[in-house]
């Protein structure tokens, strides 16, 4: 079931299965399943996982693996892709894939799609087994894993067996304004990556919403916007839990990405980084809402009324599973305080 814009904002998660430093691979995907177990409880929409490879503190590289294992150990969340990176992949095993997903789970597994690599390009190389600038129709394939889901594919050569006529929405993803029009114009759902890429946001989301076309599965624009948020009791325990958060992005400066970190004294973060790298970092995490309920509620609002979106995907680089679970209750309840003001009850 494709969503529908309600004046209600909901709220979900994306999950990198983020490898903290002392665990395991194991002890990462248990993580990732109590996280989904209590946000299901709390009432989020969905719960999504991201295709990275050749990552050391990143384990979702076998996204439709964790999606299937996460959806086995939930009973009513919506569990999916954000996304998979389709240029790595045959449109059709795709689909196999997620149609044996959906059929598993019955309308509960979304499909994201993007075109980044989700690695470096010599890792995407070796996974597509062709030079990573080479020519790539992300339109034509989307279309082709759409005819492979139509019921009208069962008389073609070639079928999606698990797939034909199983219900996987269809999400475009995006950190620019291609993605953008792609989106709008194949009347799909958008799901933008403001957590780490907000320099076009504002820009792509108006060529979404300006440019839409109503399609037989969406008639008018979705919009998701994927941010970072630590809420936590008080501002100043935020911004410790938040040094994790800075010190991971770091890493994708200085390409040394290691296992998420424990938090530590916001005040070394100056000892920790250049001026410069402090500048991108802090750019690269513009939109992330850390801190108290009343700061994260304040600051949401104001982006909520700017942007317009309808739903907030919610990632949380907070090393303590008890931090981390309690900063989404504490999210959960702001959300819910503004959808309280937003339809007057």
């Amino acid at each position: 079931m494709y969503p529908t814009a309600t004046a209600q904002i909901k709220f979900s998660v994306l999950d990198l299965a983020t490898v903290c430093e002392g665990d395991s691979v194991h002890q990462t995907f248990q993580r990732s399943l109590q996280t989904a177990r209590l946000v299901e409880e709390l009432g989020y929409t969905r719960y999504w996982f991201s295709e990275h490879h050749n990552m050391e503190n990143v384990a979702s590289a076998a996204t439709s693996v964790l999606i299937g294992f996460v959806a086995g150990g939930t009973r009513t969340i919506r569990v999916g892709s954000g996304g998979i990176m389709l240029p790595n992949h045959s449109p059709l095993i795709i689909a196999e894939q997620f149609g044996t997903l959906g059929s598993l789970y019955p309308g509960r597994i979304d499909l994201g799609l993007g075109r980044a690599p989700g690695t470096d390009p010599l890792t995407a190389m070796v996974i597509r087994n062709r030079p990573v600038d080479a020519p790539y129709d992300f339109k034509a394939h989307i279309q082709q894993l759409q005819t492979y889901f139509s019921v009208e594919n069962k008389h073609a050569k070639v079928r999606a067996l698990p797939g034909e006529g199983v219900d996987v929405p269809i999400w475009i993803l995006g950190s620019s304004t291609d993605s953008a029009f792609l989106a709008a114009q194949l009347g799909l759902p958008y799901a933008f990556a403001t957590h780490f890429a907000p320099d076009q946001f504002l820009r792509a989301i108006s060529i979404y919403k300006d440019s839409f076309q109503p399609s037989a599965v969406l008639k008018e624009p979705y919009l998701m916007a994927c941010v970072n948020v630590i809420t936590a009791d008080t501002n100043q325990e935020a911004a410790f839990l938040a040094t994790s958060l800075y010190k991971m992005f770091l890493g994708i400066f200085t390409n040394s990405r290691a296992p998420l970190q424990p938090p530590f004294p916001v005040e070394e973060l100056a000892h920790m980084w250049t001026p410069e790298q402090a500048y991108g970092v802090k750019h690269m995490l513009s939109y992330s809402f850390i801190g108290d309920k009343i700061t994260v509620k304040n600051n949401l609002s104001t982006f909520l009324e700017k942007t317009g979106v309808h739903e907030i995907m919610v990632s949380s680089a907070i090393f303590d599973q008890s931090k981390k679970e309690h900063s989404l209750r504490l999210f959960k309840e702001v959300v819910e305080e503004l959808n309280s003001v937003r339809t007057g009850n």
